[in-house]
């Protein structure tokens, strides 16, 4: 069976307040990066599943995503399923 490395992009929804991601960017400006104007923050996995495509590698990570991996309440995910590396 083929061995899918997914990506999993999870962040802070956009009407949660993210304060990390505001001391960034005050950070940012107090370096003199003056024109960063908003920085969110948040969480990257790299999952490996064995799977029979892509869709199944896909729906499969989905689920242990939104199960584990993101909070759905205040955050949300994307997931990148690339070529097969096995």
């Amino acid at each position: 069976m083929p061995l899918f490395a997914t990506r999993v992009y999870v962040t802070l929804k956009p009407s949660v307040f993210d304060p990390q991601g505001r001391t960034i960017v005050e950070s940012l400006h107090s370096l003199g990066y003056a024109g960063v104007a908003d920085v969110r923050q948040g969480k990257y996995f790299e999952v490996q599943v064995e799977a029979a495509d892509a869709a199944a590698a896909e729906a499969l990570v989905r689920e242990v995503s939104g199960k584990l991996l993101a909070n759905p309440v205040i955050e949300s995910f994307r997931v990148d399923v690339p070529a097969p590396v096995a």
